[in-house]
């Protein structure tokens, strides 16, 4: 196996100098492959997203991309060295117009951003028609579903090296759902890294390259997808440390 494009080594992360929400956290995430997080509602999810992402420092341990120690860099520093993050809430300007939120990200940064991202638009458009047909409308007057596509497109235009993905489905229908799940695939086959968060346990195991279970800011369990079948929901339980 080579070298992982993200690799956590050990960290430990919060929010109060005494209070650790995440505790010695190891995990890797591989250009072109699907890891999947999993782990109940509380658990340090989203704590360790922020800490990728750089809007919380490690107390201890370190963040590493394509080997570069990358600990507490800024967000928006992230942006230039290939990272992208589709949150789970909107992180759209709802009165800016679909187009100018698509563009937003690239503002000011030169080289091939600049260069590119025209021709890209033309690709997201092609990728994602109900965009197109409203590209010059608020984001705010989009529909649930049509929002997350935005925020995937916007993604898509920024050809990320890794993409975070925090609960993409939640409050969606089954059938957006189900979309949404398609456009993580094809992130994937772009050769993007993907780390995948979702409450769908199965799908997210089904789809994942690897898989890791994070109970009370710990890794409990991990492996290859293909070491997680048999009975899923016993071991889900167990994994999470919930007993009946």
């Amino acid at each position: 196996m080579g070298e992982p494009l993200l690799e956590l080594r050990d960290v430990t992360a919060g929010y109060a100098q005494d209070i650790d929400v995440l505790r010695d956290i190891s995990l890797r995430v591989d250009a072109g492959r699907i890891t999947g997080l999993i782990g109940l509602n509380g658990a340090g999810k989203s704590t360790l997203v922020k800490t990728i992402c750089g809007f919380l420092a490690p107390k201890s341990g370190t963040v590493h991309l394509r080997g570069e120690d990358i600990s507490g860099v800024s967000p928006h520093r992230l942006i230039d060295l290939g990272v992208c993050c589709i949150p789970q809430e909107s992180s759209l300007f709802p009165y800016l117009s679909v187009q100018e939120n698509l563009m937003l990200p690239l503002l000011g940064r030169p080289g091939r951003f600049g260069r590119e991202a025209r021709g890209r638009l033309d690709e997201v458009y092609q990728l994602f028609p109900a965009l197109r047909d409203k590209r010059s409308q608020a984001a705010g007057s989009l529909s649930g579903g049509q929002q997350k596509q935005l925020e995937f497109a916007k993604a898509w235009l920024q050809q990320p090296q890794l993409c975070l993905v925090d609960e993409p489905s939640i409050g969606l229908s089954p059938k957006v759902s189900e979309e949404v799940f398609v456009w993580i695939e094809k992130f994937a086959q772009m050769k993007m890294g993907i780390l995948l968060i979702d409450h769908n346990v199965r799908r997210v195991v089904r789809m994942s390259d690897r898989v890791c279970v994070l109970s009370l800011g710990r890794i409990t369990a991990e492996g290859a997808a293909e070491e997680f079948q048999g009975d899923l929901h016993r071991q889900v339980q167990e994994w999470l440390g919930i007993h009946f």
